[in-house]
């Protein structure tokens, strides 16, 4: 609707810019009768009327010309609004192993960069594109109308331009991925080096970051300066075929006037005709370059797009959950990017409302277990069910929304704690008791009151300004506000002392009872009121049972004994 309205404002704008050009012919020629025939009418009042009619025309002209942009320009806004919104959506649907090999400064280039050049393409490109089409067809068709021969003449160059620019626009598509892929990578450096500006500061590596830097900027540089080569040919190609064009205008009709074939006036209106064209002509360089950046750009965003279409499970089901159990059947997995298999046949069954703790050493598939539970990857082998349902079967959003995590890599958001909190519950407008009690079970209100703006401290890009264990009692915090039939726990309380862990545990121990819950940590005091424990190796079960399997294995593991041994010494010099 709004393509076709902006075509008809192009139409209009256009038949009142050729007015001035006849306007032009009318006043030489009426000079020339002029000096042929002194009874025609005063020259002021005919100057006066063609000057009015010239003066309406360009208001005319100007007020279509603003339709024209509210309308293409308008519409290319809203398929950018629409096309940003389809790409968030995107990465939101692409699984985790996406982000481990893409980098997020990449990835905001493309949403912002190349969105951007798709959006140029969808406004000015097109709104230029049909003002050239629509203003040749008239202009043309007026100069064939007052004489072939001499229109023929003028369009003579016209093929050269159109094999120049179309050489010149093959050039400018190969240096636009180049310089597409460079952004990227620069504003993939720079997010990383804002990012871990602490690391990098605690390392004094302030020096190598900027080199580091200063290259990548210099590469971005260099291939700008290449497409400016290139794109540099466009004005002088146009320039001097549309010099050449005016040249054949006045030669070839001074000749014809001569011959008294046509008018002064009609030469006159034939060089306005040409320099009219200039413009539109001259526009083809641009409007080809914006092509042709989008169609480089358009190479990088159908990728994730169609990755994120590919993604939609067909076969998920809406069953509703009526039992929360566990239980992996022969499950491998190895992890795409890497390679590294870190699950290998495993198989458990965990009842409704019950606890298993997992524990093994580094590197043993224990976090593995959660992110297939949670659906962040797809198992190469086997089969996950939650109440007996494969979890592959579930719709995503479904699946987590019925599961608490508490990841081991922490993440919190530039907001104040509140609002961190209340992330997890996904709505804004919980009861105040409810929150009090969540930071409360997880060890954390008196952190928040000792604060000065308490539950309004904003803690920073991703929680800088909070200790390694506000971090965790925080995202355990907002697990918890959610009462999830599903806990998962994932080493959420290695940075905090065994002390305040077992408080904590103590306080949650309801909730946990509640839930059908997944413990897993170094520690044994974490896992001492597991109803089954499991140990793994190399993704592999090395045993299971309750919580005597780890004394039995206390070689591999004896820092979990150590670390068991330490937690009693502490209680006990705690109550004395």
């Amino acid at each position: 609707m709004h393509l076709a309205g902006g075509l008809i404002f192009i139409i209009l704008s256009n038949l009142f810019a050729l007015y001035p050009a006849q306007a032009t012919r009318k006043a030489i020629d009426f000079l020339e009768e002029i000096e042929k025939n002194t009874s025609n009418p005063p020259a002021s009042s005919v100057f006066l009327s063609l000057l009015g009619l010239i003066i309406a025309s360009a208001l005319l002209k100007g007020l279509f010309m603003f339709f024209m942009r509210q309308t293409i320009i308008v519409m290319s806004r809203r398929i950018e609004f629409d096309l940003k919104n389809d790409l968030f959506l995107a990465f939101e649907k692409l699984p985790l192993s996406f982000y481990k090999v893409n980098k997020t400064g990449d990835l905001m280039s493309r949403m912002s960069e190349d969105v951007g050049q798709v959006r140029n393409y969808l406004g000015p490109a097109i709104m230029y594109a049909m003002n050239l089409l629509v203003l040749f067809v008239l202009v043309i068709g007026v100069m064939l109308s007052i004489d072939i021969q001499l229109t023929l003449m003028v369009l003579l160059p016209l093929p050269l331009l159109s094999w120049g620019v179309y050489k010149v626009s093959n050039a400018i598509n190969l240096q636009s991925t180049i310089i597409q892929e460079h952004i990227g990578a620069l504003s993939a450096r720079a997010q990383g080096a804002f990012s871990g500006i602490r690391i990098i500061k605690s390392f004094a590596r302030e020096g190598a970051e900027e080199s580091l830097m200063e290259k990548d900027s210099l590469n971005l540089k260099s291939e700008s300066l290449k497409m400016m080569k290139i794109d540099s040919w466009f004005s002088p190609i146009i320039s001097s075929l549309i010099g050449t064009s005016t040249l054949l205008t006045i030669f070839v009709g001074g000749l014809r006037y001569i011959d008294g074939q046509i008018s002064l006036g009609n030469i006159a209106e034939f060089v306005i005709y040409v320099n009219m064209l200039t413009w539109p002509v001259t526009s083809v360089g641009w409007v080809s370059s914006i092509i042709q950046k989008a169609e480089a750009s358009m190479g990088r965003l159908i990728p994730l797009l169609k990755e994120a279409d590919d993604r939609k499970n067909v076969s998920e089901i809406a069953a509703p959950i009526l039992s929360y159990s566990i239980e992996f059947k022969n499950v491998s997995f190895t992890y795409p990017e890497s390679g590294i298999k870190a699950l290998n046949n495993l198989s458990f069954f965990l009842p409704d409302g019950r606890t298993l703790g997992i524990t093994g050493k580094t590197g043993s598939g224990k976090s593995t277990v959660a992110a297939l539970l949670s659906g962040l990857y797809e198992p190469d082998e086997g089969e996950i069910l939650l109440g007996g349902i494969n979890i592959g079967q579930i719709p995503k959003a479904v699946l987590r929304n019925e599961l608490g995590i508490v990841q081991q890599d922490i993440f919190l958001f530039s907001e104040t704690i509140r609002e961190n909190i209340l992330f997890g519950s996904g709505s804004p407008n919980l009861e105040e008791t409810d929150l009090i009690k969540a930071a409360t079970d997880a060890g954390l209100l008196t952190a928040i009151e000792s604060l000065p703006q308490k539950w309004n401290t904003i803690i920073g890009e991703r929680g800088v300004t909070l200790s390694g264990g506000q971090k965790q009692r925080l995202s355990l915090a907002r697990a918890l506000l959610r009462n999830p039939p599903v806990l998962l726990l994932d080493d959420c309380f290695s940075a905090i002392d065994t002390k305040t862990e077992n408080e904590i545990l103590g306080r949650i121990k309801n909730r946990i009872g509640s839930s059908t819950s997944v413990l897993i940590s170094h520690r044994v005091s974490t896992l001492l009121d597991a109803d089954q424990i499991i140990v793994l190796n190399k993704g592999q079960l090395m045993e299971a049972g309750t919580h005597e399997v780890l004394v039995k294995n206390q070689g591999i593991y004896a820092d979990l004994v150590k670390n068991q041994a330490e937690n009693q010494m502490e209680n006990s010099m705690t109550k004395n």
